[in-house]
Order: C-alpha cells, then sequence, then structure tokens
C-alpha cells in the first residue's frame, strides 16, 4: 500500500469566512477528496465525496486539534481470467486533515458513509451554540 503524498499546503485564512476557523490542511495529492463544509447552529457538516469505498476501511481520528480522515485500500491482484486495457477510476488511498476550532465538542464527532458520500458531523459545544438574537429599538 502507498499513499501518493506531497509537501503539504497550507491555507492559511482563505476558508476563514466561509466557515469560521475550521481551516483545512490537505497532503495534497492527485487522491485528494473534494469536501464540502457546512455550518449550522448545531455544528459543522462535513461531506466527502468517496464513491465506490467500503466503509471498514476508512479510518477518522481527531487528536490535538486536528481531524484526519484516511481511506486505506490494499491493492488486490487482477483478475487472471482477462487483461486490463484501460482504467480510468481508481480507488487509492488518501489522507486529508482539517483543522478543529476550540468550538467543537470533539466526544460527540459522528460519521456515516452512504451512497459514496462519507458525512461527518462536528457538533459545537453547548456554550457557543448561541442562537440569533434580535434587539428591539425603544
Amino acid at each position: 500500500m502507498t499513499i501518493v503524498k506531497q509537501k503539504p499546503v497550507y491555507i492559511n485564512n482563505l476558508f476563514d469566512d466561509f466557515f469560521g476557523s475550521l481551516t483545512t490542511q490537505n497532503e495534497f495529492n492527485h487522491f485528494a477528496k473534494q469536501t464540502n463544509i457546512h455550518e449550522t447552529t448545531e455544528g459543522y457538516h462535513l461531506e466527502m465525496n468517496a464513491p465506490g469505498r467500503n466503509k471498514e476501511d476508512f479510518k477518522i481520528n481527531a487528536d490535538k486539534g486536528l481531524l484526519t480522515i484516511s481511506y486505506d485500500k490494499k491493492e488486490t491482484a487482477e483478475k487472471s481470467n482477462y487483461k486490463t486495457l484501460r482504467r480510468e477510476f481508481s480507488v487509492k488511498s488518501f489522507k486529508r486533515s482539517f483543522q478543529l476550532d476550540d468550538n467543537i465538542n470533539v466526544d460527540a464527532i459522528q460519521a456515516k458513509y452512504d451512497a459514496g458520500v462519507l458525512n461527518i458531523f462536528l457538533p459545537k459545544k453547548d456554550e457557543v451554540k448561541v442562537q440569533p438574537k434580535e434587539i428591539n429599538i425603544l
């Protein structure tokens, strides 16, 4: 098994305006997975495009303020009754990390893999789940 890595690229403040201080650090390679991140009052919803995978081969780890998602696929031998002439899709290993803000309740993170999308819910700690309040002018 080989994870193809290049030098990590750090994106400083590019995404801060979009989803607070939940920023991304990628080990960019040809197999980096496209990810959507949405924020609600309850937390962050991360959707990673990863079709054709087995959920058992994903590993999700939250440690020292970093959420790391990896997929480790062991190569299987090609069937001997045919010869592959062209292979356009791949189920390669990958690793992607996201910097977590202090307002995320790491103990309550949930993940689900369905229909080729890995969904991870990163709930906010209770003290930051503040609902917007309109202030009346007297």
